[in-house]
């Protein structure tokens, strides 16, 4: 049993552990080989500047012998001379460099560094620092440096979500204040207040996960509060007292009053023809059936099923940003069609959009002008949205 030599050096596990690294039989280590794994090291414990040097100089001090252990024995006078690290840093870094199992130390009696050599030159043993450990450790340097891009990438995609969530409760809370005033919003502002004083900055080293749910649930509030203020607290024009479709309530006198002209026009069977079933109706709001038919793009935003029109109102307002559209095109569309028509002019507009990207043809190059346009011939009644879904379902099912 190899016994442990420490010198004047205090004994550590760290220590031990680096002692019980081996090489493979046979195993001669280049220069070029241990460079690469002291890059890998560093990447993957993220060593700072003077550990880095430090590692370097030890690396470039190995001869290439052919050892079973990878022995330096560089002085601190002369790894002083080539870092430019003042003495105590270089102690410090070489007993960190110990203590992250990537070298191990081998002291002699009297605790200096040298080589023993033979009558004719040939160094036969050495007593310094053994590399084994930064080498023999070439796998976990792998698997870290992957943990740690990883670990980075989560962290990049949350501060994205992050902002995501901010930028929506900022744009919300401002439409609540220009296009209803009379909207509450004191609690939500405090919550907002509160929630940015305690956000971390992407260039720190702050945990975006500890206030992105916080911010989600947030963003849901305002949008709801947006939502319900834009519908005036109902989504339809009067309340009946059955349990029917809002949407057939709304209708039901239009349907017959239709039903009369037709009979009158030509009998009953053309009266019969000219009744719009309620699901093709243009002039309504669009059922949301009738959404996701006609725009399948839907789906790939929202993983499960969409059969409420709040739904396709927040899959319409996760979408915007994505097309293209501007803040102030939503406002002017929410204003002009209400929140739910908005969302369901952006459903078409991505649909539209990559049905002409699919096909090659690439007419629609500006989706968030686009929409503008829509916005404003729908404003001037020249454009029906529940008349384009219909037409895009009938061409779906052709």
């Amino acid at each position: 049993m190899e016994m442990v030599q420490t010198g004047g050096r205090p004994l550590t596990r760290a220590a031990l552990a680096g002692k019980r690294r081996a090489l493979e039989d046979g195993r001669i280590v280049t220069r070029k080989e241990l460079s690469a794994s002291a890059r890998e090291a560093a990447k993957a414990l993220g060593l700072r500047p003077a550990l880095r040097l430090v590692l370097s100089e030890l690396v470039a001090a190995w001869g290439e012998q052919a050892w079973a252990r990878l022995i330096v024995w560089p002085s601190n006078e002369y790894l002083v001379s080539r870092t430019g690290l003042s003495e105590r840093a270089v102690r410090y870094a070489l007993r960190d460099l110990v203590a992250l199992e990537i070298v191990a130390p081998k002291d002699s009696a009297n605790g200096k560094r040298y080589a023993v050599r033979a009558r004719d030159g040939t160094v036969l043993d050495a007593f310094g620092f053994d590399l084994t450990p930064l080498y023999a450790r070439r796998g976990d340097w792998t698997l870290a440096i992957q943990a740690r891009a990883d670990a980075r990438e989560r962290r990049r995609r949350s501060f994205d979500l992050l902002t995501m969530h901010r930028r929506a409760v900022g744009e919300a809370l401002q439409a609540l204040v220009q296009r209803h005033p009379g909207t509450a919003i004191a609690d939500l502002t405090a919550v907002q207040a509160s929630l940015e004083a305690s956000t971390p900055d992407r260039r720190g080293r702050g945990d975006p996960e500890t206030v992105l749910e916080a911010w989600g649930e947030l963003r849901q509030l305002v949008e709801q509060r947006f939502y319900a203020a834009g519908c005036d607290g109902t989504s339809c024009r009067h309340v009946e007292a059955e349990k029917g479709s809002p949407i057939e309530a709304c209708d039901n006198g239009r349907d017959h009053d239709r039903a009369r002209a037709a009979r009158d026009r030509g009998g009953d069977s053309a009266g019969t023809s000219g009744i719009v079933a309620p699901t093709e109706r243009p002039d309504a709001d669009p059922a949301p059936q009738l959404v996701v038919e006609a725009c399948p793009v839907v789906r790939e935003l929202v993983g499960g099923e969409i059969r409420e029109e709040h739904e396709v109102f927040d899959a319409g307002r996760q979408l915007r940003a994505a097309i293209g559209v501007h803040p102030s095109a939503w406002g002017e569309a929410c204003a002009t069609v209400g929140p739910y028509g908005a969302a369901i002019l952006v459903l078409i507009v991505a649909q539209l959009h990559d049905d002409d990207a699919t096909s090659g043809r690439n007419r629609i190059r500006n989706p968030g002008g686009y929409f503008r346009r829509l916005v404003r011939l729908a404003g001037e009644g020249r454009y029906q949205a529940g008349t384009e879904l219909l037409a895009m379902r009938r061409r779906r099912l052709m």
